[in-house]
């Protein structure tokens, strides 16, 4: 069944950040734009270490022995590029043992204004067993994500799916409810409108553009 953990739900730091992901004013500092985004990552690490796998042993402290806890759970990142490196390099600060992925996907748009998703790159270790963690700022359409998983079954099979995302739609996240049922959703935020160009209202905009800078139209 799918889990969607929505951060807005309760208050903490989330609210701060998104609004400053938000805000037009705020956002247009490009640096500040990628450390928000970066701390919501860090966020988000700490909320998914919540639900891994600990082991117990003991240690030795400069006064004797503690007996304390370590994740035993294997980990993988995936950040789908651009946009998703600002989270991954967040999520790493807190998971600084996880393994990473590359996804390379975007909308490679028609003259009629559809569009496909274009996957042009990935790499990635082996992952059968392990947790894995998919970071994209957007979930819009959810065919991103799902292309990504797709492609990321010659990799192995995850122990679990984790989708890390800023903002989504609520029509998204009922596609990935479809599509993949037991994935688990950690998110900042739920829009409810995707327009009919699959933009999300109100959003916050392109985030690869605010966090590198315009790219180039094909």
């Amino acid at each position: 069944m799918l889990v969607v953990n929505d951060l807005s739900l309760s208050n903490s730091l989330i609210h701060q950040i998104l609004y400053e992901l938000r805000n037009t004013d705020i956002q247009s500092n490009r640096q500040g734009f990628r450390h928000n985004m970066k701390k919501f990552g860090q966020i988000c690490a700490y909320e998914i270490s919540k639900h891994l796998e600990y082991e117990q042993l003991n240690t030795e402290t400069s006064l004797g022995e503690a007996t304390v806890k370590r994740i035993s759970s294997d980990v993988v990142i995936c950040p789908i590029l651009r946009a998703g490196l600002t989270i991954h390099e967040g999520m790493l600060d807190f998971l600084p043992m996880a393994e990473s992925g590359f996804i390379s996907a975007y909308r490679k748009h028609d003259r009629g204004g559809n569009f496909e998703i274009n996957l042009s790159y990935l790499t990635c270790p082996n992952i059968d067993g392990k947790v894995l963690i998919i970071a994209d700022p957007m979930l819009a359409t959810g065919s991103s994500i799902e292309q990504s998983l797709k492609e990321l079954v010659v990799y192995g099979t995850p122990l679990r799916t984790i989708v890390v995302t800023a903002i989504a739609s609520k029509e998204g996240i009922e596609y990935i409810h479809r599509k993949f049922p037991k994935i688990t959703i950690f998110v900042g935020a739920i829009d409810e409108e995707l327009t009919a160009k699959s933009y999300i209202v109100p959003g916050l905009g392109d985030a690869g553009d605010l966090s590198y800078g315009p790219k180039l139209q094909e």
